[in-house]
């Protein structure tokens, strides 16, 4: 059996990252990878990260089991950063996941597990896995306009021209800030629009929210979930703790599924346990762990919040400072989106074959659409990629 599989296509970033190891150049720029790193390109273990591991290291007395849903503390810990208090919680059941993937993962294992016939609406573009994880699952997939390619923004009459189309039952993924890998967001009226047609038409959102704290702040990332979740009678969430509390490799996710009434609860409660068992059994509990820690202790989390808020703030500096060279290099303001854009990626625009001269004679990496990762910058490489980005013609 084995001998007859055939090759899978490679990943398009993976294969990024392989071709900027095997680049000799001291000055390369890598801009593809989708992880946070500081002014000297680590990827740094945040503060309160370390204080609670070692607090975790003198007090843990055991390496067992939590449950199927992961430990309940880390699930309200959550619930609360992401939902506050739009919408009660006893009717929102969640589940550890293995990361933000692995959350994704179970809530499409949902959707194919109660409506196999739904269609899944991916806004164009969307994360390259989300199409992956659909199409692996085998369930129908749709695409709704979210790109303007002239202004770098929202296309938001042509979202909502797509999803007129969306019938009932079928849902619709949301990224839920820092829209990956535009970096372009919806306003809060535009979410309100949005949710109102949801409701109108008896669709399901489903939202992936990866970014929290990186775009604008923890409740401002958050407004637009909150909304959601307040307005519509049911919606899948999907969190990543990846990014925000930088523990990439202990992939540490959740997905949370707001019921429609309190009675509910019970039994998507239990769905969500035996789509666990059936996948990985018990979840990941460290990084879990650690968060809990995080968001429960008054000292720990206002470390976390100030290191974030660094973050944050360094993240959009880079994006004025780019901005700013770019005016000045091209005596043009057509680049002026990257500053408003939020998170850690932009679609700046550039033609594929723009993208290989920005490798080839530049030494910059950045993936084909032109997906570029601000995170991937600092004060000393911006103006190198200005130049580059004048040079070539963008």
């Amino acid at each position: 059996m084995l001998e007859n599989l055939t090759a899978q296509p490679q990943d398009k970033i993976l294969m990024l990252i392989e071709m900027f190891k095997a680049d000799p150049r001291a000055d390369k720029i890598d801009l593809g990878v989708g992880v946070y790193k500081n002014a000297d390109g680590v990827t740094p273990v945040m503060h309160a990260i370390k204080t609670a591991e070692a607090q975790l290291w003198r007090e843990e007395t055991t390496k067992s089991y939590t449950g199927l849903a992961g430990d309940p503390g880390f699930s309200d810990a959550m619930r609360d950063l992401i939902l506050g208090e739009s919408v009660d919680a006893a009717r929102v059941a969640a589940a550890a996941t293995p990361g933000g993937t692995g959350a994704v993962r179970q809530a499409l294992e949902l959707i194919k597990f109660h409506t196999p016939d739904a269609t899944i609406w991916l806004s164009n573009p969307t994360w390259p896995n989300h199409p992956s994880i659909v199409r692996h699952l085998g369930l129908n997939m749709a695409e709704y306009r979210y790109f303007d390619s002239e202004s770098r923004g929202v296309d938001f009459d042509g979202m909502m021209a797509d999803l007129a189309r969306v019938k009932a039952g079928d849902v619709v993924l949301l990224h839920g800030c820092c829209h990956n890998p535009t970096g372009a967001n919806l306003t809060l009226p535009e979410w309100q629009i949005v949710a109102d047609h949801l409701v109108a038409i008896g669709a399901m959102p489903m939202i992936d929210i990866a970014y929290q704290g990186f775009g604008d702040g923890l409740a401002q990332d958050a407004a637009g979930t909150r909304l959601i979740a307040k307005c519509c009678p049911e919606t899948l969430i999907a969190a990543s703790c990846s990014k925000n509390f930088g523990i990439y490799r202990e992939r540490t996710g959740l997905l949370m599924a707001v019921s429609p009434t309190i009675a509910a609860k019970p039994t998507v409660q239990g769905t969500l346990n035996h789509l666990n068992r059936q996948n990985f059994s018990f979840p990941p509990d460290h990084g879990a762990r650690l968060v809990t820690m995080i968001l429960t202790d008054k000292d720990l989390r206002a470390d976390w919040q100030a290191e974030l808020k660094s973050m944050r703030d360094g993240m959009i500096h880079l994006r004025e400072q780019l901005a700013r060279e770019l005016r000045q290099r091209t005596g043009s303001d057509r680049f002026g989106f990257i500053a408003q854009h939020r998170g850690m990626f932009s679609r700046l625009g550039a033609t594929p074959e723009q993208v290989e001269l920005l490798r080839k004679d530049h030494g910059i990496y950045m993936v084909g659409d032109s997906r570029m990762n601000i995170a991937g910058l600092n004060a000393t490489t911006v103006p190198i990629l200005a130049q580059a980005i004048a040079d070539v013609g963008v």
